[in-house]
């Protein structure tokens, strides 16, 4: 059998970047017709908006401090 190498990183046949479907359907024009996007937990792509803005806010407070101490050299 052969192995098919796919550049898809979130189909539910991708094991370790190998195809893993029984049978792949492809179409030229079209691509992969056994592509079927892996469901992801919606949970873990979600965003506290605030909690990230924070921390970006302070990192560029830190930046900021880091850029006047080097004009005084």
């Amino acid at each position: 059998m052969p192995r098919i190498k796919c550049h898809y990183v979130d189909c539910v046949f991708i094991d370790e970047g190998i195809c893993s479907a029984a049978a792949v359907e492809f179409d030229p024009d079209e691509g992969c017709k056994t592509y079927s996007p892996a469901e992801e937990d919606a949970a873990d792509d979600e965003w506290d908006d605030e909690e990230e803005s924070g921390e970006w806010e302070d990192d560029d407070a830190d930046d900021e401090e880091w850029l006047d101490e080097e004009d005084e050299f």
